[in-house]
């Protein structure tokens, strides 16, 4: 029997491996239930077993923070071997041991809509769909600027893309061109409000007539911040200053604020909820190429310094905003300093980058997402 799907009570699947997949979940349940849709977030590895997803995220967070080589290693490896995630493999049959306690939960909570920000999301998705008969809408969200290994493992009715750059890549992977929507990675709201900078420099406690540098490297905190900012330190010029923000890694924190406490233009802050005020006070980002912060500073057209501490599929998003002509990187943390404030000091250089961002447009992924899903669906 074909009935028409509407989109009133959605569940979105992250997986807490790196907040980027959580933010992406976050914003577009923002901008549903800013709408009146109902909503909730789930991380789809709890329904494996209890902490399961804990687990999962300690083990991510200590990789990337402290063997950051593993992790390249792992994503290389399952790029260039897609059995890893092909039906009766060991991770497949890891990620679906979970299917059936999510089935129950979607079938007992009534969703009619589920949303996944996570490849693993997806395949156990995939996985229960093929068993049991569900009338529900059905998508996946990217969060970087490329395509994950483990898509072959899943078959969803849409896929949200980051560009239309990118549409020839997903469809050489057979997925039909109808069910790609190239919407932009959603971004809470907060960073589509803006506040002129210098108002935004006031309030971040930078001298309105000084440049800013904005240093984070993502959530955690990781890569090698320090050692950038020890190179920016030894010749910070006296009308720049500069904002560290640690994230979540206290230890990071407590280690820079002791060393730059007699320096009156570093500024070092923990995890903050203000990151889109900084971001309108930032004359240049310095970041890991994560594709939620990425997104976040092509939101606000700030220029933008990477380090490519991880790899993976963040060396797509740092080549693609280069290539755009938005963003710079170096050889070396001593290279990428230098780079940063010859920048800094040269306006033209950050005019350029903006006017690239500029010209791109980025696109609202959540409002895109919550036009193309709304829409009722024959199933």
């Amino acid at each position: 029997m074909i009935r028409e799907v509407t989109m009133e009570n959605v569940l979105l699947l992250s997986c807490d491996t790196g907040q980027g997949h959580n933010s992406c979940a976050q914003a577009v349940k923002e901008c549903f239930e800013n709408k009146n849709i109902q909503c909730e977030m789930q991380d789809s590895l709890d329904f494996i077993s209890n902490g399961f997803g804990r687990f999962m995220s300690w083990g991510h967070s200590f990789m990337y923070r402290h063997i950051p080589g593993l992790f390249r290693w792992g994503y290389q490896y399952s790029k260039e071997h897609p059995w890893v995630f092909r039906q009766n493999s060991g991770i497949y049959k890891i990620l679906t041991i979970g299917a059936e306690r999510l089935y129950c939960y979607i079938a007992d909570r009534k969703f009619d809509t589920v949303i996944c920000t996570h490849v693993f999301s997806a395949i156990i998705l995939t996985h229960l769909l093929k068993r049991h008969q569900l009338s529900i809408k059905t998508a996946f969200v990217a969060t970087d600027y490329t395509l994950y290994p483990g898509m072959e493992a899943f078959d969803l009715q849409k896929y949200f893309i980051p560009s239309k750059s990118l549409l020839n890549v997903y469809c050489d992977l057979g997925i039909p061109q109808e069910r790609i929507v190239a919407s932009g990675i959603p971004v809470q709201q907060k960073f589509w409000r803006r506040t002129e900078k210098e108002e935004a420099k006031q309030l971040v406690g930078i001298s309105r007539k000084n440049k800013h540098l904005l240093m984070m490297c993502g959530s955690m905190g990781c890569g090698p911040i320090a050692k950038i900012l020890k190179h920016i330190a030894g010749r910070l010029p006296r009308d720049v200053e500069v904002s560290v923000i640690c994230g979540t890694n206290k230890r990071l924190y407590r280690k820079l604020s002791t060393r730059y406490k007699e320096y009156p233009r570093i500024h070092v802050v923990g995890y903050t909820e203000n990151v889109s005020v900084y971001l309108d006070s930032a004359d240049l980002y310095l970041t890991k190429p994560g594709g939620i912060s990425v997104t976040e500073a092509a939101v606000k057209n700030v220029p933008m310094a990477f380090v490519n501490a991880v790899a993976g599929c963040e060396q797509y998003n740092m080549d693609f905003f280069i290539e755009m002509g938005a963003a710079f990187t170096a050889d070396s943390v001593a290279e990428l300093a230098v780079k940063s404030i010859i920048a800094l000091k040269e306006e033209q250089k950050c005019k350029q980058m903006e006017a690239a961002l500029k010209d791109y447009r980025q696109a609202d992924g959540a409002e895109c997402i919550f036009y193309e899903m709304n829409r009722g669906t024959n199933i």
